[in-house]
């Protein structure tokens, strides 16, 4: 039971860092900033399902899928790389600004923020993917598996809670508050996805070179 306990922390801890609901604020606040408070708790509930649900099936076939597409997870670093340092450019030069909706279109974009880009890739994205695949193969018994599901529901509710209380923050930081946390976040994920571009292509270049 003592091997199980220590299991799950390590998958709490590791999901928890590589996700970093924190670093999903920013874009959170400022995408959802002219939403009232139901279609803000309607985005947040929405992204936190759609990602507690992709991890999960990533989980149970993430490896078998890899493999039946011939897909890497270095490639799959190298593409989430490309994704995030785009969208901290953008971020860094504050080009994921507060957009005017119409009533007519708030259900719609709910729903498209909701999927891209807080769930694929800011929530559920290659570290996180990578990570629930890893964690499975470690996992050598059924209570370990229940550990792990139960880390990822732990996570994905906090990343819930996280971003519910994000509006609080959107009232007190402002307008510039905001536009300065965004730029700030924006550096740290252009930061992060050179991290993962290069920790893709690394071992790609050694496996072509050896040959």
């Amino acid at each position: 039971m003592t091997d199980v306990i220590k299991f799950g922390l390590i998958c709490f801890t590791s999901f928890f860092t590589i996700i970093n609901p924190l670093a999903t604020m920013p874009v959170f606040m400022t995408m959802t900033a002219e939403l009232d408070a139901a279609h803000r708790v309607k985005t947040a509930k929405n992204a936190s399902i759609v990602s507690l649900a992709l991890i999960i099936a990533f989980t149970l076939a993430g490896q078998f899928l890899f493999q039946f597409f011939g897909i890497s997870v270095n490639s799959l670093k190298i593409v989430g790389g490309v994704i995030f340092f785009r969208m901290g450019m953008d971020m860094l030069q504050a080009r994921i600004g507060q957009v005017k909706i119409k009533n007519s279109e708030i259900k719609s974009y709910v729903n498209d923020i909701s999927i891209t880009p807080l769930a694929i890739p800011m929530i559920c994205g290659p570290g996180a993917i990578t990570n629930s695949i890893v964690l499975m193969e470690q996992a050598v018994n059924i209570y370990m598996q229940i550990a792990l599901f139960f880390a990822i529901a732990v996570v994905m509710l906090l990343t819930y809670i996280i971003l519910l209380g994000s509006s609080k923050i959107i009232g007190f930081l402002g307008e510039t508050g905001n536009n300065v946390m965004l730029r700030l976040m924006g550096l740290i994920m252009m930061v992060i996805a050179v991290e993962f571009f290069f920790g893709g292509l690394k071992p790609i270049v050694h496996t072509l070179l050896a040959k």
